[in-house]
C-alpha cells in the first residue's frame, strides 16, 4: 500500500505559500513549477486545501495564500483534507475473507489490532507537526543551501 503524493504535493505546496508569499504571484502554473507537475493537478489540490480553509484563491491569475494558522495546523489536518479515508479507516481490509478457512475465519481478530494501531501511529505522528515546524525547517533548509552556493563559489 502506498499513500497517494497528493499529500505530499499539498505540503509542498503550502511550503511554497509560505516561502514566496509577497515575493512572487502565487498561480497554479507558478506552484506546478516547483512541484514540477501539472498545473492540473495544483488546482485540484488547491481546491481541496480551500474547502479545508488552509488556503484562499483568487480567481484568474490572481493566485493562493495560506489563510489558516501555521501554529496550530497539523500536518494531519493537511492529509485528512486531501486524502479523506472512509470509515475512518486507512487499511482496507479485503471485504469476504473465507469464514470455511481456519485463515480467513480469523484473520480479522489477528491483523485488525495491528491495522488500528499502525493508523494511530501515523496520525498521532502527522498530528505532533505544524505547518508552522515545517515552515521552520524549509527555510533552514534554503539558508543552508544558499551557504553552501556562497562557499562553493
Amino acid at each position: 500500500m502506498q499513500i497517494s503524493s497528493r499529500f505530499t504535493i499539498a505540503v509542498h505546496i503550502c511550503a511554497c505559500l509560505h516561502a514566496f508569499e509577497g515575493k512572487y504571484r502565487l498561480t497554479s502554473d507558478f506552484l506546478a513549477s516547483s512541484v514540477n507537475v501539472n498545473p492540473v493537478i495544483i488546482r485540484n489540490i488547491l481546491a481541496q486545501l480551500k474547502a479545508a480553509r488552509i488556503v484562499s484563491v483568487a480567481r484568474g491569475s490572481g493566485g493562493a495564500c495560506l489563510i489558516c494558522n501555521p501554529e496550530t495546523t497539523t500536518l494531519l489536518d493537511v492529509y485528512r483534507a486531501i486524502d479523506p479515508i472512509e470509515n475512518n479507516q486507512l487499511f482496507h481490509f479485503h471485504e469476504n475473507p473465507n469464514p470455511d478457512c481456519p485463515v480467513g475465519r480469523s484473520i480479522h481478530e489477528v491483523l485488525d489490532a495491528h491495522l488500528t494501531s499502525a493508523q494511530k501511529a501515523m496520525e498521532e505522528d502527522l498530528a505532533k507537526n505544524t505547518l508552522a515546524d515545517l515552515f521552520a525547517q524549509t527555510d533552514q533548509a534554503i539558508e543552508n543551501q544558499e551557504q553552501q552556493e556562497q562557499t562553493s563559489l
